[in-house]
């Protein structure tokens, strides 16, 4: 009869923590981001790329590395090199807007920090919102030594993409 006893207990744990696992995880989202690095000379970089995504209420979600985030482009891949669409993919809390504003930021790192981008296209979907699809047209350097000389890009376009004045993104 114990042995009985400690089966149902351990099984009620283990119910317990899937539960929990399960409540946790229909709180996130599932957001992917297609990058699109330009064709031009030496537009490619071996720098660490990070991306904030905001919503219109200016809540937000910091990928501080999108390749170790959720790169699906395989072992051995080279991200961010001239003319490649690169993918990335991964879970995090969902906002209460859809993604209306972005911030790319290079680390400046590596042998080739300069890096130019042409776009950023982020969707997103989770259990209790509907698929978004935004894209943000960046097509600047992101460089230090080239215009506008800058390691960061940022793209708001939460007060066009909303009918009422509500957007309270703001960039320090």
């Amino acid at each position: 009869m114990g042995f009985r006893v400690n089966h149902l207990f351990f099984f009620f744990l283990l119910s317990l923590i899937s539960f929990s696992m399960i409540v946790q995880s229909s709180d996130d989202c599932v957001y992917t981001v297609y990058i699109r690095t330009g064709s031009i000379f030496k537009a490619g970089t071996d720098s660490i790329m990070s991306l904030t995504l905001f919503d219109s209420y200016g809540k937000s979600i910091a990928i501080p590395n999108l390749e170790t985030w959720g790169g699906l482009m395989g072992p051995g891949y080279n991200y961010f090199e001239r003319g490649n669409l690169d993918i990335f993919s991964g879970r995090g809390k969902c906002l209460d807007t859809p993604v209306c504003a972005i911030n790319i930021t290079s680390d400046g790192t590596g042998p080739h920090h300069g890096w130019y981008c042409n776009y950023i296209e982020v969707t997103s979907t989770g259990a209790h919102i509907p698929c978004a699809q935004q894209l943000f047209t960046i097509e600047q350097w992101i460089a230090t030594d080239h215009s506008p000389y800058e390691l960061t890009a940022i793209r708001n376009l939460c007060a066009e993409l909303d009918s009422k004045p509500k957007s309270h993104v703001q960039f320090m």
